[in-house]
């Protein structure tokens, strides 16, 4: 009432409305000023930080605006084909889609959808619903999916889940070239075999674009190309696929023949040195390899040794040979079978009496053998073994290959010296086996080898002289002759020469009742073309001897491979010899 009648008093005295007393200010007025001064600096403050960030310092501002809606794809460079020395596909890469998800998106989706979608991506629920319960903003599903089966997955319209695009190896031969070809992993990087020896060359370079993308991860922009992707190289290796093939089918027959552990098989092209066939028992299949044990991975003809026992010999007769300590007639007493140097006793399986060395090679005679080694110095055999590769890392660019072992000549004691020239005491791998042999196959010289298809013939070391080559080519014939150890390993058609081998394994440092068959050729003998050396680890059944577990895989697969490669015959049916079922061999 106060109040309205002082208004009214005012009024009625004719003074202004804010003139009266009920809006009388009693604050101090430095109050009001000060508030108004704050008022005034926040404005200019934000005034200040609004030119400095989008007039003077706009990187912040961008970098966030970016992070929101640009995006750096990564264009994947396809993968080179492999091919086999005729252009045959042997590895090569299809367009595949990973599945990937937002979880957070994807919290509300219909749950038979989901359904379906574990469905399709083959797992189960559970484990679809632990991936989508992540608190990651990305998450794969799962890589490497078929592109009908992704169709069918963005068929669905899940919001949430999205498609990458990518590559899958596919390996056409499966097992046959397992252990040549390799295998890539998920992120298409080579894991073994050619794949990881050629990875540089095969995976090319990626490349990379920005983009402009909406929430659901749409383009809506093209920005620019960062870097173009460069493919992949195509590699054309050396290998033949139909003897690939033959040679995989005969040793898979032998180990299934003679219950073995495993084998392994080898081709090589006498003239160029390139590897024309490589196979392993147990092998595994590239395109499926669920289950995959290291016994079924490992490339044994690389990655094993063994001792190699017989095949030796052909070395140390050679030696002697070239240093015209002995010629093939010259006669050896090998009676009455056993010899004792130092505290130790070595021997033959059958006393022969005298022998020519012709026929120290023929019979297999360890004493003949030992006694030819024993006149020449230990210097000169360990150089010849280095020489031909044993004892050395192989230097053809394949994982996995190992050097085998030779000890140095310096430590050899007699006895040592006796056992190794018949393969004892050192080990080898097959392919080192293998290679060494073409020494008597090329008139005496040894040229790299290769798994890549070559244009220019290699560069080639001279070992023995051509004279001791053709020497040794005629006693390595004798033995696949009447007489010889290896006559099962006789071709139709054809002449053959090679030696067999028959070695006691060891086993934590002892030798055990458990052997490694083997054998190691070439044909024709009148102009050799190929070299087949064959391993058999532990045959278990009906026989143990090179000459009848092994020789016979040779043979099968030189009359396949020599048809293949058109090489003419230079023998006569009529030279065949039907070997006995039993054939024994010294050790």
């Amino acid at each position: 009432m106060r109040s309205g009648s002082g208004a009214r008093v005012a009024a009625s005295k004719g003074l202004p409305f804010s003139a009266s007393p009920v809006l009388a200010v009693k604050l101090p007025a430095w109050r009001s000023r000060l508030v108004l001064f704050f008022l005034f600096a926040a404005f200019a403050a934000l005034i200040g930080r609004a030119l400095w960030l989008q007039g003077i310092s706009n990187e912040f501002l961008q970098k966030q605006g970016a992070y929101r809606y640009a995006r750096t794809l990564e264009l994947p460079a396809t993968r080179g084909k492999i091919t086999d020395r005729s252009g045959q596909v042997l590895a090569s890469s299809v367009p595949v889609k990973a599945i990937w998800a937002i979880p957070e998106d994807v919290a509300d989706a219909p749950q038979d959808k989901l359904r379906m979608l574990a469905r399709l991506l083959e797992m189960s629920e559970r484990d679809l619903k632990t991936k989508l319960d992540s608190d990651r903003s990305f998450v794969y599903l799962k890589r490497q999916v078929e592109m009908d089966i992704a169709d069918q997955i963005v068929k669905l319209g899940i919001g949430g889940i999205y498609t990458r695009k990518e590559y899958k190896r596919f390996y056409p031969q499966g097992e046959v070239m397992a252990h040549i070809v390799g295998f890539t992993n998920v992120e298409d990087v080579g894991q073994e075999g050619i794949e990881l020896a050629a990875q540089k060359d095969l995976a090319g370079i990626t490349g990379s674009r920005r983009v402009i993308k909406d929430r659901l991860g749409r383009i809506v922009e093209d920005i620019e190309a960062i870097r173009e992707p460069h493919d992949g190289k195509d590699l054309a290796l050396s290998v033949d696929s139909k003897i690939q093939y033959i040679a995989f089918t005969q040793l898979k027959e032998a180990v299934e023949k003679f219950s073995a552990k495993a084998a392994g098989i080898v081709v090589l092209d006498v003239k160029t040195g390139e590897v024309l066939a490589l196979a392993n028992m147990p092998t595994y299949n590239p395109n499926q390899r669920s289950g995959l044990t290291g016994a079924q991975l490992r490339n044994r003809v690389l990655t094993d040794t063994f001792e190699p026992g017989s095949s030796m010999k052909a070395f140390s007769v050679a030696l002697a040979l070239e240093r015209r300590l002995v010629t093939p007639a010259t006669q050896i007493q090998t009676a009455p079978g056993r010899m004792t140097i130092g505290s130790a006793t070595i021997g033959d399986a059958h006393a022969h009496g005298i022998l020519t060395v012709s026929e120290v090679i023929q019979k297999s005679s360890n004493i003949g053998t030992a006694k030819l080694a024993l006149q020449m110095p230990a210097q000169e055999m360990w150089e010849m073994f280095t020489t031909l590769g044993f004892g050395q890392q192989p230097r053809f660019g394949f994982p996995g290959a190992v050097a085998g072992r030779v000890r140095p000549y310096k430590s050899w004691r007699p006895i040592e010296q006796a056992t190794m020239s018949y393969g004892h005491g050192m080990s080898v791998s097959l392919l080192q086996l293998a290679r060494s042999y073409l020494v008597f196959a090329r008139d005496g010289d040894i040229i790299p080898l290769s798994f890549h298809k070559i244009a220019d013939m290699p560069a080639s070391q001279r070992v023995f002289s051509e004279k001791t080559a053709h020497e040794m080519r005629a006693m390595l014939e004798s033995v696949t002759q009447p007489g010889g150890t290896a006559t099962q390993a006789q071709v139709p058609g054809y002449r053959v020469a090679g030696k067999t081998g028959t070695a006691h394994k060891l086993v934590n440092g002892r030798y055990a009742n458990k052997y490694i068959a083997s054998f190691v050729g070439f044909a024709p003998v009148s102009d050799p073309r190929i070299v087949i050396a064959v391993m058999v680890d532990e045959p278990t059944s009906k026989s143990y001897y090179g000459g009848a577990v092994a020789a016979p895989v040779f043979a099968a697969v030189a009359a396949n491979a020599l048809r293949s490669l058109n090489v003419s015959p230079d023998s006569t049916v009529t030279d065949i010899i039907v070997p006995p079922e039993s054939l024994r061999e010294s050790l």
